[in-house]
């Protein structure tokens, strides 16, 4: 059984503190949309998918203790703009990922159509926010079961080496159970392949600064015993060159993918993207429909987020405290005092570098022109 990053009984929510994985797997409260936004911002819980989860969950908690001591206004309308002030308030968390801010939008159109309605009071209001949030985390899992099963066939298809019975593959960042509501994207299509039997071996990059796959991905492909091994961000190129490792593919996830294909994700992919095309090795983006931004034209419209300088400088880590059973964590600097430092979160992979884009739906590919064509998987979908 995969990992719960979040768990949410309809009452009470509960996130995975993920600054102390691997260390120590410790739940904390989140109560209110304040408390949202401070998980999410302090990267206690990360992942596109899992943020907008989270942000909206941590919206109902709320709401749902304001209806339970009856301090709702029985206006719908007044509902409606505290619950749009919330909304936005949570967005500014974090904003390179879309999920989010496509969450926010959802719920915002939620609302309108809902105050709309002659019987709406601000308790009904409430009640349906709560009712289409707790929906959230099955509808998630679903689609990420289903990336991993379109991604593993794309890949079984068209990216095994010839003579290869089983294939190697390599990721970047953490986009498994800890980054969604459960099974994951990128790591949900390492996951099928695994179930399949066609997967040799997964390769995953520490992800420096933050270290979400020394720390993360690594955590969850041993607690599923996949076959695993860690390298650091720096041997990528040598991996990839080396015939015994023989590295069929390259699976990533995405915080927002442009209009026109443009991808960005956590700052070392556009690296891999490059190497990938170098060595002949297929890339592929693995992301829900929900992180495809048909409103940002390019990625040079895409806001990068900048992040504090003391996540390049410091490392944190667990120390022996002494005490029987006890581990306490400690930070310590790795960088000399007064260097100044560049801290990007993500970087943009161009689409020319990508072969495939990987949804709930099935595998994007470029067409005829070169380009991504997204319209044919919104068909008739909600928007």
């Amino acid at each position: 059984m995969s990992l719960q990053a979040i768990k949410y009984d309809g009452k009470d929510l509960l996130i995975l503190d993920q600054l102390k994985l691997p260390y120590v797997e410790e739940y904390v409260p989140v109560r209110n949309a304040q408390e949202g936004w401070h998980v999410i911002k302090e990267m206690r819980v990360r992942g596109a998918p899992a943020i907008a989860i989270v942000a909206i969950l941590s919206l109902a908690v709320e709401l749902r203790s304001l209806l339970l001591y009856n301090r709702l206004s029985n206006s719908a309308e007044e509902v409606g703009v505290f619950i749009k002030e919330k909304l936005q308030y949570l967005v500014t968390s974090r904003p390179t990922a879309v999920n989010l801010a496509d969450a926010a939008r959802k719920f915002e159109r939620i609302v309108d159509e809902h105050i709309r309605e002659e019987t709406a009071t601000g308790q009904t209001l409430a009640e349906l926010f709560l009712r289409e949030a707790g929906k959230m985390l099955a509808s998630d899992l679903k689609d990420n079961q289903n990336i991993g099963a379109h991604g593993a066939k794309w890949i079984l298809e068209h990216a095994r080496r010839p003579g290869q019975d089983k294939i190697n593959v390599l990721t970047h960042c953490n986009t498994g159970s800890l980054a969604t509501s459960g099974y994951g994207t990128a790591l949900g299509v390492i996951r099928s392949l695994h179930s399949n039997g066609a997967l040799s071996r997964a390769y995953c990059t520490e992800t420096r600064p933050y270290n979400q796959g020394a720390r993360l991905t690594a955590f969850e492909l041993v607690h599923d015993k996949i076959p695993a091994t860690l390298i650091t961000d720096s041997m990528a190129a040598a991996l990839l060159a080396d015939p015994k490792a023989s590295i069929s593919a390259i699976i990533v996830g995405a915080d927002r993918v442009a209009a026109n294909g443009d991808t960005a994700n956590k700052i070392g992919t556009y690296g891999l993207a490059v190497l990938a095309k170098h060595h002949g090795v297929k890339f592929l983006v693995a992301a829900p429909r929900t992180t495809i931004d048909r409103g940002t034209k390019s990625g040079e419209d895409i806001v990068i987020e900048q992040r504090p300088a003391v996540e390049v400088t410091k490392i944190r880590g667990p120390v022996d405290s002494g005490i029987s059973n006890g581990l306490s964590m400690e930070t310590i600097r790795v960088a000399a005092p007064g260097i100044d430092v560049w801290n990007p979160a993500f970087d943009v992979t161009p689409a020319s570098l990508i072969d495939g884009i990987i949804t709930e739906v099935g595998v994007v590919e470029k067409g005829p022109d070169g380009i991504f064509h997204f319209d044919d998987i919104f068909a008739g979908a909600s928007s």
